[in-house]
């Protein structure tokens, strides 16, 4: 029988002991300094030990509590796992998990974290340079076990074409490569500069463009924080299979979205989430693709809002996903995130 006190309690109200469950699991200092951590970047659980200091047995509890209060969720990346905050779960409680996020995230970190986060994200940086130092003449085959440009550049061409808008003079590719994407970008744009924090692929990606005769082409060393600093900034920004090599995905999307002029176009190359652990050792990738979902997220957080999406299934069982993020043409970027883990 339906009682008047059934009809009264919303379908999505949790337990009152479901809701002690959650504050009591973020209530702890750890926990909750581990939450703040979680924000926007996930880390590994050998990762998060050095981060604070803490043996692997005791951090994993910690884990295990915050994941039973639906605070945290896992991503398996091959053979390892990565811990990051929850995505909405629709049961009732996210609005009190926002609410509490939302008040960890105004807090500081002590300094001995900031300082070890930054020791992880720079050990991670390190690891994807060395790999191209050591494999730079080998970049080309490297990159077609898993998917060569000409499997995917006829795509971006055309999606060039589609977001240039009339007056947009200047373009910046991102880890160019070899360079096969600046054939297409430097007759489109009047200059095209070229950004990469590895010495030996620039130098590949130079001699590309000399070959071609591409001769309105900057060639500047350096990553997306350094662009920033120097004063680079550009209508569009391409992307092209750069970001499941870099460190802290969030934190680039931020810079990436700081580059941009207002109404800007940011195109995203990126491997759809995958399984392939070899990719790691074989290609030097720190992530295995990722899901839609957590580059939209990671676009709307650094204030961008998604465009055209679209999606290439390839022979070999991977798919590649191409993407337009666009800066509003009003209100300004707020680029938090660049300080969020320091």
């Amino acid at each position: 029988m339906t009682t008047l006190a059934h009809l009264r309690q919303p379908a999505s109200a949790a337990p009152l002991t479901t809701i002690a469950a959650l504050c009591k699991a973020a209530g702890d200092p750890l926990r909750a300094q581990i939450l703040r951590v979680l924000a926007r970047d996930a880390y590994g659980v050998l990762e998060l030990c050095q981060v604070f200091g803490v043996r692997q047995p005791a951090l994993s509890h910690h884990l295990k509590i915050l994941a039973g209060a639906g605070l945290v969720a896992t991503r398996r990346e091959g053979t390892c796992i990565f811990y990051r905050r929850a995505p909405r779960q629709d049961d009732g409680l996210d609005a009190l998990r926002a609410q509490l996020c939302a008040a960890l995230d105004q807090s500081e970190l002590p300094a001995a974290v900031t300082a070890q986060l930054s020791a992880v994200q720079a050990a991670r940086a390190e690891s994807s340079l060395a790999f191209f130092h050591r494999n730079a003449g080998a970049f080309r085959e490297h990159q077609d076990l898993i998917a060569g440009h000409g499997q995917y550049g006829d795509t971006i061409a055309q999606l060039l074409d589609a977001v240039r808008r009339p007056g947009d003079a200047s373009a910046i590719e991102v880890g160019p490569g070899e360079g096969e994407l600046l054939a297409d970008l430097a007759p489109r744009f009047s200059r095209v500069i070229a950004l990469d924090n590895s010495p030996a692929m620039l130098a590949r990606a130079q001699d590309f463009a000399s070959r071609r005769g591409l001769d309105n082409i900057d060639f500047v060393l350096g990553d997306t924080a350094a662009g920033l600093r120097s004063g680079l900034r550009a209508p569009l920004i391409t992307l092209n299979m750069v970001l499941h090599h870099n460190a802290s995905p969030a934190r680039m999307f931020a810079d990436l979205a700081a580059l941009l002029t207002p109404g800007g176009s940011l195109l995203v190359t990126e491997l759809c989430a995958h399984d392939q652990d070899w990719a790691r050792t074989s290609c030097g990738d720190l992530w295995l693709g990722f899901a839609p979902e957590a580059l939209t997220e990671w676009a709307v957080a650094a204030g961008l809002k998604a465009g055209d999406s679209q999606f290439l299934a390839l022979r070999n069982g991977f798919r590649i996903q191409i993407r337009q993020f666009i800066r509003p043409t009003a209100g300004p970027i707020l680029h938090a995130m660049r300080t969020h883990n320091r």
